[in-house]
């Protein structure tokens, strides 16, 4: 008894041991991951000058100054704020809908070239963007659709990873059995689809929006081919501008209150989305 007591204990300060450890490394890991983002706050607070004298971890006052000589300056950031939600948040919603949707008819119909077609969207994740960009920008130039959004959000619609994602999650987590029982119970395609599968992938969901609104946010080598007016341009091509500047106008401290400014909208979806994929985790562990 007092063996098994023993091994009882031993066991416990064990498991106390490598749960201290875990949250010894998840701290230095955050700290190493927000450390960043507080030295661009930093930053923003601090004049050129201040700037180029060097680094330090404490704010200056200069943060107004620096907000209104950009907003006050040539380039106009309320418009590229606009036209990067814009972009952004309609890419976001299109390419998780329809990859799901995509994902989904793969899943859950039988159809001829199956099992050709689900490798073939996998080999195009291999084919990087600047391959295909000379022709895509004869295509657009065709159409009519320079100094347009659409061609920025409707080929966002086909993206292979984010179906590879949802194709990945369905099959561990849409069991074939619930969309037979919705057909069963007379259910169309598209009323199972908008009710009970987007309901359950809405976990992947959140996180794919997140990841497609930060990617279609922090794209600068499309926007910057196909955008030339200025009052269309996205924040990552002002900012490239604005860094771009000639040494007599440049500002350094102006460049890190935009980017500080460019990156809140990115905090803000994060924050909103994020409680999907904490229920996703708890869900998961609980079916586990």
């Amino acid at each position: 008894m007092a063996k098994t007591n023993k091994n009882d204990i031993q066991k416990g300060v064990g498991l106390h041991a490598r749960r201290v450890i875990a949250y010894v490394v998840l701290i230095i890991i955050s700290f190493f991951c927000l450390f960043w983002f507080y030295i661009m706050f930093i930053n923003a607070t601090r004049s050129n000058g201040q700037l180029q004298s060097g680094f330090t971890a404490i704010p200056s006052t200069n943060l107004l100054k620096n907000w209104n000589n950009l907003v006050h300056g040539t380039l106009p950031i309320w418009y590229g704020m606009f036209n990067s939600l814009i972009i952004a948040a309609c890419s976001a919603v299109l390419c998780t809908y329809f990859s799901t949707m995509t994902a989904y008819a793969i899943h859950a119909y039988e159809f001829r070239m199956k099992r050709f077609i689900y490798p073939f969207i996998l080999m195009i994740m291999m084919i990087p963007t600047q391959v295909t960009a000379l022709g895509f920008i004869k295509l657009v130039t065709k159409m009519g659709l320079m100094d347009s959004f659409i061609p920025l959000i409707v080929p966002t619609i086909a993206s292979p990873v984010v179906f590879f994602y949802m194709k990945q999650y369905m099959e561990s987590a849409l069991p074939l059995s619930l969309i037979e029982a919705a057909r069963i119970d007379g259910s169309g395609e598209f009323r199972t689809f908008n009710s009970i599968v987007l309901p359950l992938m809405k976990p992947a969901i959140a996180v794919q929006a997140i990841f497609t609104f930060v990617s279609s946010w922090n794209n600068y080598f499309t926007p910057a081919l196909i955008l030339h007016d200025d009052k269309k341009k996205t924040l990552p091509i002002l900012i490239a501008q604005l860094r771009a500047a000639d040494w007599l106008k440049f500002d350094m401290g102006q460049v890190y209150v935009m980017i500080t400014f460019s990156i809140l909208p990115v905090i803000v979806v994060y924050l909103i989305l994020s409680k999907h994929i904490v229920q996703g985790i708890a869900l998961g562990s609980v079916k586990g």
